[in-house]
């Protein structure tokens, strides 16, 4: 929920109207929606301070603006993309809001291009599926008051924000210990970009499995990518010209292991029978690749309806039971890992 000033105060936000009256978000928000747990004097002191900044409430009655999200990637050429905005159109469809999605592509220009744009249509809340907007775009947000909710940070995220992500340290390490369950001893990593949160935590997953099997870290087996196919593919032929190539793969993004069968399949070797191969993300197509794909399902949709959801909160005044929500990945076994040859 925003606020808008005239007089006094300017711009204002629901928590610094909390700061200034020395109580909680839900507090001033409960004020604000006339609701009746609050001590008379309490209300007494939020209703002065909203009244000196002018504060003043969207409205909500029937027929008015129904709320209105951005959504915003790095990227959006990828599958993985597409998932996240089904959940999140989902969630927001339920909850009667609108959305708005957007592109930045690592680029300042179009970062602050949203950021007009957004200031313009009076966003109610911002989910960013990237962490790396310029800190000055971050501080226009936080003055903005406008609430925040991060989705799979690609490190510390700079905003005091809650963030969604995925449990990708216990998925990294059951990939690889399926494998080792199939007998593999010698396990090829193509790793996603060192610079992100996720890919670091799929690696110490990876490493934690082998150290349990008392296997040590080989570094040559460990190749990294981008996430998308053609690195996959690389870094497979990467793998296979070691004088002793791994019998089985583990790609950290179902692109790279797509990436990866082709790489088999152009040198006439066989999945799983000469290679067992396992991705990450479960996207819709791994069902019907050749053949289809063991991969650890990442919950994209489910992480861009919970997005929405705390990112509504936010807007209500209710804050998160934790910064920092992590939800389950799950082991999918298909047909592309078979005991070593």
């Amino acid at each position: 929920m925003g606020a808008e000033g005239a007089g006094t105060g300017g711009r204002v936000t629901i928590s610094e109207i909390a700061r200034q009256a020395g109580v909680s978000v839900p507090t001033v928000s409960r004020v604000v929606n006339g609701r009746s747990d609050v001590s008379p004097r309490t209300r007494a002191r939020v209703e002065d301070l909203l009244r000196l900044h002018g504060y003043r409430r969207r409205p909500s009655a029937p027929g008015t603006r129904a709320a209105l999200l951005d959504l915003v990637f790095n990227d959006l050429g990828s599958p993985w993309a597409v998932e996240i905005i089904r959940g999140v159109e989902e969630a927001a469809h339920a909850a009667g809001a609108g959305t708005v999605v957007s592109a930045v592509h690592g680029r300042s220009g179009d970062a602050r291009e949203w950021m007009r744009n957004l200031r313009s249509r009076a966003s109610d809340g911002v989910i960013l599926v990237t962490s790396a907007l310029d800190p000055t775009l971050h501080e226009e947000l936080r003055i903005l008051g406008v609430p925040l909710v991060i989705v799979d940070p690609a490190g510390s995220p700079a905003l005091d924000a809650p963030t969604i992500g995925a449990a990708n340290w216990s998925g990294g390490m059951a990939a690889t210990a399926h494998l080792l369950s199939l007998g593999h001893r010698r396990i090829g990593l193509i790793a996603g970009p060192p610079r992100l949160l996720c890919s670091r935590a799929r690696l110490d997953g990876y490493r934690a499995a082998l150290e349990g099997a008392g296997i040590p870290l080989d570094a040559s087996l460990v190749v990294p990518g981008d996430f998308r196919p053609e690195s996959g593919f690389s870094a497979c032929n990467t793998l296979l010209d070691l004088p002793e190539p791994p019998t089985a793969l583990f790609a950290a993004s179902d692109r790279m292991a797509l990436g990866a069968i082709e790489a088999l399949r152009r040198r006439a070797l066989r999945v799983p029978q000469d290679m067992s191969v396992v991705g990450f993300d479960d996207l819709p197509e791994v069902r019907w690749s050749a053949p289809p794909l063991t991969t650890v399902r990442q919950p994209l949709a489910d992480m861009g309806g919970l997005a929405v959801r705390t990112v509504l909160g936010l807007t209500r005044g209710e804050q998160p039971d934790a910064p920092r929500v992590e939800l389950g990945t799950d082991l999918v076994v298909r047909a592309s890992t078979a005991p070593p040859a």
